[in-house]
């Protein structure tokens, strides 16, 4: 009997062992090995795509690079795609999902997420001479959309009476009718803005009113408080001391915006 509730003594000290070690945490880990490990876009650019010489480029790389150094540790960048980003993190691959990643109820109730960091919407863009801060001011204005997309869908439902929208059949399409001045206005995403930008117009496209927000976050573990609360901190830091809004500018052509 003694001899038995020592083994089961010790098979309780056993199962306490391993569940704190299955409870670790994340951070400790991190500093320990002086490495943080993140999933970043390799296909999809201004966020993540390779040079010529298979270097990775783009601003999801350079926020992961700056979150590695202010957290003092070096940067393992892992490329991934849209549908194994979140199994990396589930499977301990990666620390961090760094990857142009949306928040949704289905993926927060698998993994969490940090405060937003990069902004991804759907929005009305002109130049600085067209003055347009809402639908109404669509009225007597022509805008190009990329037929069938979600903005062109979003736009459907609230461009007045006397506009003209112009649809084209993909967003080269759209980019080339902004370009020729073939329309005063596009609806478009804010990715498809910063290709148009980078084509150093005379007239270069201004966020002028949003159709359809959502940003980009950064995805943890669940249960992962400590380093959750260190990388939103970081975020407020690199926010508050314009370091990330000059990478928006850098990547995107646009500042980080006041509300993100």
């Amino acid at each position: 009997m003694k001899l038995s509730k020592l083994l089961l003594g010790l098979m309780a000290g056993a199962l306490l062992i391993s569940a704190s070690a299955a409870r670790a945490d994340a951070l400790d880990d991190i500093q320990k090995a002086g490495v943080l490990r993140v999933a970043v876009p390799q296909d999809f650019p201004p966020f993540g795509s390779v040079t010529s010489d298979l270097k990775p480029q783009g601003l999801d790389i350079d926020v992961a690079t700056l979150i590695a150094k202010k957290l003092g540790v070096k940067v393992d960048l892992i490329p991934v795609t849209s549908a194994n980003r979140v199994p990396y993190l589930q499977t301990k691959k990666v620390d961090l999902v760094i990857s142009s990643m949306g928040k949704n109820a289905e993926r927060e109730k698998v993994i969490d997420f940090t405060a937003a960091y990069a902004p991804f919407f759907n929005g009305v863009f002109g130049p600085a001479d067209q003055k347009v801060s809402g639908p109404a001011d669509l009225a007597g204005k022509t805008i190009g959309v990329t037929r069938g997309s979600v903005e062109d869908l979003e736009l459907s439902k609230i461009v007045p009476a006397g506009a003209t929208v112009k649809r084209y059949e993909d967003n080269n399409g759209t980019i080339s009718s902004f370009l020729s001045n073939q329309v005063q206005l596009v609806a478009t995403g804010n990715v498809v803005a910063a290709a148009i930008i980078a084509k150093n117009p005379p007239k270069k496209p201004e966020t002028k009113f949003l159709i359809k927000d959502s940003p980009c976050f950064i995805g943890l573990n669940k249960d992962e408080k400590k380093l959750q609360d260190k990388i939103n901190a970081i975020l407020a830091e690199i926010k508050k001391d314009g370091e990330l809004s000059a990478l928006t500018v850098k990547w995107l052509g646009l500042p980080l915006p006041a509300n993100l």
